[in-house]
């Protein structure tokens, strides 16, 4: 029993040696070369991080062989493409050069920005001190034509039932088979029209006909409510997409703004992007 824990334990100080090991390896380690290129463990990290969900659940030992051999033969057939690009391919390595050096600005500049401090004061200013918004329910009948908006009009001017008419005439193919409902819906969720009358209507009131880009509507305002606001981690991916939107905008601005930008396509015809004879010179 003794030597078996002595041998338990000289293991278990090997494998945490052999741990320690592995963690100090730095994405320098070189884990293959390519007639003198070196691909790297850092070749191989970056390589998992491009790539989508599905594959990242793998195991490890899987994963790893894969993306290693993939870099091997990507290498190999690279080093066979040197010298024989043509305008086209060093263009597009450009672009792509361009295009990955933008999200690396980018994304400094949105680490910086998307900060517990800055989501909580998003948070305030949107929700925690802001006026109340009013929620409204609604239904609706869509119609193609303002004639058959004003007959049904009449109809339920004459005591029909909203619903009903909605299952038949709605041509709503998401509210109609329910009786023309849209369920809860703030400000900005609806088109301007439409958003205007509803705004403008006391509780279960009728509207009257109504054109929008979507053909003649009749409205029914059921009830309205104050929204209640949301606990902060059910909008914190919000808050923080907001966040970065605005950090990007301010940066694209800010650098736009410094460059020294001279514009020369005036006068050039957007249908020579199309072109495909541009390179065959």
């Amino acid at each position: 029993m003794a030597r078996q824990a002595g041998i338990g334990a000289t293991l278990a100080v090997a494998l945490a040696i052999t741990a320690g090991t592995a963690r100090a390896e730095g994405a320098d380690r070189v884990l293959a070369s390519v007639n003198g290129t070196d691909i790297t463990l850092g070749h191989v990290a970056v390589m998992l991080d491009q790539l989508p969900a599905e594959y990242k659940a793998l195991p490890d030992e899987v994963l790893f062989k894969g993306i290693l051999d993939q870099l091997i033969q990507q290498t190999a057939l690279a080093q066979s493409a040197e010298g024989k690009t043509n305008a086209r391919d060093d263009v597009a390595l450009e672009n792509e050069r361009r295009a990955y050096l933008s999200t690396v600005a980018l994304r400094a500049a949105i680490d910086g920005a998307v900060t517990e401090d800055a989501i909580a004061a998003a948070y305030k200013e949107r929700y925690a001190e802001a006026a109340p918004q009013t929620e409204y329910s609604a239904a609706h009948i869509l119609v193609e034509t303002e004639d058959e908006a004003k007959k049904l009009k009449a109809d339920l001017d004459g005591g029909a039932d909203f619903a009903e008419l909605a299952k038949v005439h709605s041509k709503d193919p998401g509210s109609g088979a329910g009786g023309g409902d849209l369920g809860w819906f703030g400000l900005g969720m609806m088109i301007k029209p439409f958003e205007d009358a509803v705004v403008a209507m006391e509780p279960g009131q009728v509207s009257d006909p109504l054109q929008t880009q979507f053909g003649w509507h009749i409205i029914k305002l059921n009830e309205t409510r104050l929204a209640a606001v949301p606990p902060l981690e059910d909008v914190r991916e919000e808050l923080a997409e907001g966040i970065e939107g605005a950090a990007v905008e301010a940066l694209v601005a800010d650098l736009t703004g410094a460059a020294n930008i001279e514009r020369k396509d005036e006068g050039i015809d957007p249908a020579l992007m199309r072109d495909q004879t541009l390179f065959a010179n």
